[in-house]
């Protein structure tokens, strides 16, 4: 291998690194960010208009409070419960539960012990045939419309670098090729931009997956 072959190979696995750790500050800083912001804006007026004054950074300490609060309240028996509550309220009302429980259940998904959400890693041609893309296998779901294909998979594609976001396309269970990652490395390849890939991706076998009775796994 040659010096420059090494110095690039060093040079992929530091920005590698850099990714993983840079871009989830950067997703919390945005995050946050928007919290601040819209804190700030409700209780400086509030506050004004009570003391005459304003006071820089408020929104930063009310939010860090909240976030605080929300989490000892949760950690506990009551708070458990009154979260609960909250969660089923916000689940029925109109046009909010919509967006509630999809953002609710996609970052449950792709984040800590809930990542179990979704069953495989998946290859789905998208958007044109020959073009891959990476895919999380959410559901199996039979159809009554084509006899031909009986049934569906849907997928979910999440974007990059932030794969919360995306979009869910439903593909024939014959044509999804489940691989031999796992959700954690999938969603790694993903804030990577794909350097943070295996040096090969293998198709799973189907007696190693726990979708082998419900999606053919097969090669076309």
């Amino acid at each position: 291998m040659s010096i420059l072959s090494k110095a690039i190979s060093v040079l992929k696995r530091y920005f590698v690194s850099g990714v993983l750790v840079v871009v989830p500050l950067i997703l919390t800083y945005i995050v946050l960010k928007f919290l601040f912001e819209a804190i700030d804006g409700l209780l400086q007026p509030l506050f004004y208009g009570i003391f005459g004054y304003f006071i820089p950074g408020l929104g930063v300490l009310t939010t860090l409070l909240i976030i605080i609060l929300a989490g000892i309240l949760t950690r506990n028996l009551v708070g458990a419960k009154l979260y609960g509550y909250g969660d089923r309220i916000l689940a029925r009302l109109p046009i909010i539960r919509t967006i509630y429980m999809a953002a609710k259940q996609l970052i449950e998904a792709v984040s800590g012990p809930a990542v179990s959400s979704f069953k495989e890693v998946a290859l789905v041609e998208y958007p044109r045939r020959g073009s891959w893309v990476l895919s999380f296998v959410s559901n199996r779901i039979k159809t009554d419309i084509d006899s031909e294909t009986p049934e569906f998979v849907s997928c979910f594609v999440p974007s990059t670098p932030t794969p919360i976001s995306g979009f869910v396309i439903m593909v024939p269970a014959a044509d999804v090729i489940v691989v031999e990652m796992t959700i954690e490395e999938g969603i790694k390849f993903l804030v990577s931009g794909g350097v943070a890939s295996p040096d090969t991706i293998r198709r799973r076998k189907i007696g190693n997956s726990p979708l082998h009775s419900e999606v053919k796994d097969e090669t076309r």
